[in-house]
C-alpha cells in the first residue's frame, strides 16, 4: 500500500513539474509575494526585488549541460535603465555580516587579468564564479524554466554571494539593478 502511494506522489509530482508550475512557483511579481511566501521572499518583493528559483548548471555553453544540486533563491533587482543586480536571498535576508555583503560595501580596486572582468574580480576578492575552472564549458546558475538566462554569481566560502558583475561594477560607483546597501539587512559596518 506504502509503494502504491509514494508512486502516485511521485507521478503527481511528475505532472506537476512537467506542466511548468514548478519552474514559476517561487518566482513573483515584485510586490506581490504569494501567502504561502517565506519571510526572506515577501522581504525581497517588498524591496522592490523579484525571487527567482535559480538552478546550478555545468557545461551551459553545451547543447546538454549537466544540471547539478542544490538550488538557491536569488532576488533580482532590475532598475528603469534595465541593469540589474542579483544577491543570494540568504545574503540579502541575514542581518549577520557575511564575506559577499563586505566585499560589496568594501569596493576593492578591481586589478588587471585576462577574461571576464566580472568573474576576475570575482576571484580577486576570494570567491568563484568558476564552473569546473577555467574552461570553454560554462556554467552557472541558470533561472528554471530559462536555460538561456544564465547569472555568474560569486560564490565565498561561507556560501554567501552576489552577481560577479553587480560586484565588479560597484567597485567603480556603478551601481546596478540596485544600490544594495539600501536593502542589505546586513548593514556597512563603516
Amino acid at each position: 500500500m506504502a509503494a502504491k502511494a509514494l508512486a502516485l506522489i511521485i507521478a503527481s509530482v511528475s505532472l506537476w513539474l512537467g506542466s511548468g508550475a514548478g519552474a514559476s512557483a517561487s518566482v513573483f511579481v515584485t510586490g506581490v509575494p504569494p501567502s504561502s511566501a517565506t519571510p526572506a521572499e515577501a522581504y525581497c518583493a517588498s524591496t522592490g526585488g523579484v525571487v527567482q528559483k535559480r538552478i546550478p548548471e555545468y557545461g551551459t555553453n553545451n547543447p546538454r549541460p549537466l544540471v547539478l544540486a542544490l538550488t538557491h533563491e536569488f532576488c533580482q533587482y532590475t532598475n528603469k535603465n534595465h541593469s540589474q543586480i542579483s544577491v543570494m536571498l540568504d545574503t540579502l535576508y541575514t542581518t549577520q555580516p557575511t564575506l559577499a555583503a563586505l566585499a560589496y560595501y568594501a569596493k576593492v580596486r578591481a586589478g588587471s587579468c585576462q577574461g571576464s572582468p566580472g568573474s576576475c574580480y570575482c576571484s580577486l576578492l576570494g570567491g568563484t564564479d568558476l564552473f569546473g575552472g577555467i574552461n570553454g564549458a560554462g556554467g552557472g546558475w541558470v533561472l528554471a524554466g530559462t536555460p538561456a538566462d544564465v547569472l555568474d554569481s560569486c560564490i565565498f566560502p561561507d556560501e554567501s554571494s552576489i552577481d560577479s558583475y553587480g560586484l565588479f561594477y560597484h567597485s567603480a560607483s556603478i551601481i546596478r539593478g540596485i544600490n544594495l546597501a539600501k536593502v542589505l539587512r546586513y548593514h556597512n559596518p563603516n
